[in-house]
C-alpha cells in the first residue's frame, strides 16, 4: 500500500500542495499534520505503527520527514529492514529501485563520514586542550551535596537501624551509590 505524509511547521502554512503532489503518486492514505519537526509528530507515529512489510512511504520533500539528516536516515533505515519503500517526490530517492537505493546509501555514506570527521575533530580538540594542561570531564570526588549524603548514608549504616536497601529508598539512592557512598568514607 502507498501512504503519504505531508507536513507543514505551523498552522498558518498550508499542506495543499503536498496532499496534491500525494494524491497524484498515488498514496491510498495520507497522514498530514502542522506541527514543527522539534516537536512530537503523532501523525507520523501513527504512519510508523500503520506500515507493514511491501508498504511504501511517499513524502513531498525529505524534510517533511525528519529534522535532521541522522534522523532521516535512521527512519529510512528502519524502513529498509522491515521491506518498507521510500520515496521523496522532489528528492532523488526512491529505494523500491536499483538507482534510488543506490543514491540513499551514498547520502548514508557522505552522512558517515561527516560523523567520523565530527569525532576525529573532538578527539584533536581534547588533545590540544590536554596538552595545553587543560583536563575535561567531571571533578574527582563527590559533590558537596554529595558528601552531605555519604556521611547520613554513614550514620545510617553505622547505627545498624536500616537495611542497605532502606537506606537507598529514604535517600534516592540505587544500591550501588549506597555503596559508593560507604566506600568513599572507607566503611567495610
Amino acid at each position: 500500500m502507498l501512504f503519504g505524509y505531508a507536513r507543514v511547521s505551523t498552522q498558518d502554512q498550508n499542506l495543499a500542495l503536498q496532499l496534491d503532489d500525494l494524491k497524484k503518486a498515488g498514496c491510498q492514505k495520507i497522514f498530514q499534520e502542522k506541527v514543527s519537526s522539534a516537536k512530537v509528530r503523532p501523525q507520523l507515529q501513527k504512519l510508523l505503527e500503520v506500515l507493514r512489510e511491501g508498504d511504501t512511504i511517499i513524502v513531498w520533500k525529505l524534510d517533511r520527514l525528519g529534522r535532521s539528516l541522522k534522523e532521516l536516515f535512521t527512519l529510512t533505515n528502519d524502513f529498509q529492514i522491515k521491506g518498507i519503500g521510500f520515496r521523496s517526490l522532489n528528492d532523488a530517492i526512491d529505494t523500491t529501485t536499483a538507482q534510488g537505493r543506490l543514491v540513499f546509501n551514498l547520502f548514508a555514506s557522505l552522512a558517515e563520514f561527516e560523523r567520523d570527521m565530527i569525532r576525529e575533530r573532538t578527539k584533536a580538540g581534547l588533545a590540544a586542550a590536554r596538552a595545553r594542561g587543560r583536563i575535561g570531564g567531571r571533578p574527582k570526588g563527590l559533590s558537596a551535596e554529595a558528601q552531605t549524603k555519604a556521611r547520613a548514608v554513614k550514620s545510617m549504616h553505622t547505627l545498624k537501624t536500616h537495611t542497605i536497601l532502606e537506606i537507598g529508598q529514604l535517600f534516592h539512592l540505587s544500591r550501588a551509590t549506597v555503596y559508593r557512598y560507604l566506600a568513599w568514607q572507607e566503611v567495610k
